[in-house]
């Protein structure tokens, strides 16, 4: 075969390889675009920024717990990924929750609040650890006394509700933590931009695990903008985990239901930025990554998984770590002389 004839045919092949290539890049993302969204790149157009600005002063307010010691960002840490990375959160003297504190960041996409739904929504949520005696240990009257002693706050709660003829309130407390916290979202990971079209965001072991995470069966729970979030599964479908991961004395969505089918039933946790927020699951007893997708294929599909498949898994899932919120921490008013003391 002459030269120059050698030459074409190689470089035809090389042209169908590479298109080969393309295509089955682009059936795997259209595959995954089919099942998962991006992060908007941006919050919505429709939050009040004063309200914002409000409640990312709330949010690192620690007179909002009867110590002056707590605040919503002790357990939801903005420089940690939302969480607080320790089992369970240490609450009024120093008494221990009863389930991991799950991130912050993205929790506007998800259905409801807490593992087990408790919460409609941000503003439901924000009222709940304040006046909780193992958390913030608080009341609405003292907390809507300690604010309406500072005039700082009173004057950014008539700018955030200025139609509102008692701006100082713990609902309006609530609505600002919520716009604010709805503004923490971690746009452009490296999985967000494969799923607009960027094919080198990820390696070839990322979309091998990509497409195991989906052939598996995760997606059954996992799936949607924030990877989870969106349905309640029982933990343990097919074979429970041991007492130290699924304690028998929470039930979960039963305490809110009281219905018997919803025993040991938790909302799927989302995934976003899984790699920051260990330890895992609401008992938070398990701190590998690796060892989080064992168990979950084990209790939730009925399949072990091979070490190359967690390994690949994992490798993916390291890909949905999106661009953290940058958050200037706030200057709070000073105390006045009518503002209620702290309690031991």
């Amino acid at each position: 075969m002459q030269p120059f004839r050698k030459l074409a045919l190689g470089s035809l092949l090389l042209a169908l390889g590479a298109a080969s290539a393309a295509a089955n890049a682009d059936a795997l993302r259209d595959q995954a675009n089919g099942i998962f969204k991006p992060i908007p790149e941006k919050p919505s157009d429709t939050l009040n920024p004063d309200q914002v600005t409000l409640g990312r002063q709330l949010f690192f307010e620690p007179r909002l717990s009867a110590s002056h010691v707590i605040s919503c960002n002790t357990c939801h840490n903005i420089g940690t990924g939302g969480a607080d990375n320790v089992p369970t959160s240490s609450g009024h003297e120093w008494q221990k929750g009863a389930r991991n504190s799950p991130t912050v960041f993205n929790a506007v996409f998800n259905v409801a609040q807490f593992w087990d739904g408790r919460a409609k929504d941000l503003e439901e949520q924000a009222k709940g650890p304040v006046q909780n005696p193992v958390e913030m240990h608080n009341t609405p009257k003292n907390v809507e006394l300690t604010l309406q002693s500072m005039p700082e706050y009173v004057a950014a709660f008539g700018k955030a509700f200025p139609k509102d003829p008692q701006p100082v309130s713990f609902d309006n407390m609530a609505r600002a933590i919520q716009a604010f916290e709805s503004t923490l979202i971690t746009p452009d990971s490296r999985f967000d931009l494969y799923l607009k079209g960027d094919d080198k965001a990820m390696n070839e072991q990322e979309k091998k695990g990509l497409q195991t995470f989906m052939s598996a069966g995760c997606i059954a729970c996992h799936n949607g903008v924030n990877l989870g979030g969106q349905a309640y599964f029982p933990f343990g479908l097919v074979k429970k985990p041991d007492d130290k991961i699924l304690p028998s004395g929470d039930k979960g969505r039963f305490e809110v239901t009281k219905t018997e089918n919803d025993e040991y039933v938790f909302r799927a946790a989302p995934l976003r930025n899984v790699a920051l927020t260990a330890p895992y699951f609401h008992s938070g007893q398990v701190w590998n990554l690796d060892e989080a997708v064992k168990i979950m294929g084990n209790a939730q599909l009925g399949k072990q998984l091979n070490d190359e498949e967690v390994g690949d898994i994992v490798a993916f899932l390291k890909t949905v770590t999106g661009k953290q919120p940058t958050v200037e921490y706030p200057l709070l008013p000073p105390s006045t002389a009518t503002t209620p003391k702290p309690v031991d």
